[in-house]
């Protein structure tokens, strides 16, 4: 069994060489690795960063001319993946390879397909950043009510829908028509996936919010915005 975990990566400088090595030395749960980077044209050094990685044979990179958006870019990443099971991963460091094997751990029963990490822990806030408590404190409440929406157009009961950790089988994309080119991308996987009657497990996982000012790409009127077409969109677009 082979684990593909795609990363897009965009002026990530601070990070991205960090999080490449952690997944490269993280516990995949007996999987083999195969890691793709898609790099989309960084003002900051992440793609010099990116090419030092070019002579491991698991990795492969794929370099953007400009950049297109994370969902285009996680997009180019799934057009080649080979793996049996998909893993997306971001280049920031908000997300743990630790919790590698708990999330790879269900697909031992053949009958799961779709794996979820969840950012909530009980009696906490999702995104708990020392500083710009008002500004976080909306976009904790935005995001109970965009999940509170989801749930109900698409009928079911997700704590965490729009969290990064996405794990599926590869056969689940098979086919499946993907258009999405920014965050909205993370709406219209999940929708199409469980309309195609993938009902996603949730694991708990550790989080730990970056401020905007530390690299945080959401924009804050055109994002949510992208995100209630698609909330309508994909919940009656054709799925092949």
């Amino acid at each position: 069994m082979t684990l593909t975990v795609v990363m897009a990566v965009y002026n990530e400088g601070k990070t991205v060489e960090s999080t490449i090595n952690d997944v490269l030395n993280a516990s995949t749960d007996g999987h083999k690795l195969e890691l793709i980077i898609v790099e989309s044209n960084s003002s900051d050094g992440s793609r010099e960063i990116v090419k030092k990685f070019a002579e491991d044979h698991r990795v492969k990179i794929i370099l953007q001319e400009a950049p297109r958006g994370k969902g285009n870019a996680v997009r180019a990443g799934l057009a080649v993946a080979t793996g049996d099971i998909i893993l997306i991963n971001d280049a920031d460091s908000e997300y743990t390879v630790k919790d590698y094997p708990k999330l790879l751990a269900p697909f031992h029963d053949e009958a799961v397909t779709f794996v979820l990490g969840s950012r909530h822990q009980s009696g906490q806030a999702m995104r708990r950043p020392s500083e710009q408590r008002f500004r976080f404190f909306i976009v904790n409440s935005a995001h109970l009510v965009f999940t509170l929406l989801f749930n109900v157009v698409y009928g079911c009961w997700l704590k965490d829908p729009f969290t990064m950790y996405k794990v599926f089988r590869r056969h689940c994309i098979k086919g499946l028509r993907l258009e999405a080119n920014r965050f909205d991308f993370d709406w219209e996987l999940v929708a199409k996936l469980v309309r195609s009657g993938h009902q996603p497990i949730e694991i708990p996982i550790t989080y730990v919010s970056r401020s905007f000012e530390s690299g945080k790409k959401v924009r804050w009127i055109r994002d949510p915005l992208t995100w209630l077409v698609a909330l309508v969109k994909y919940r009656f677009v054709r799925l092949r």
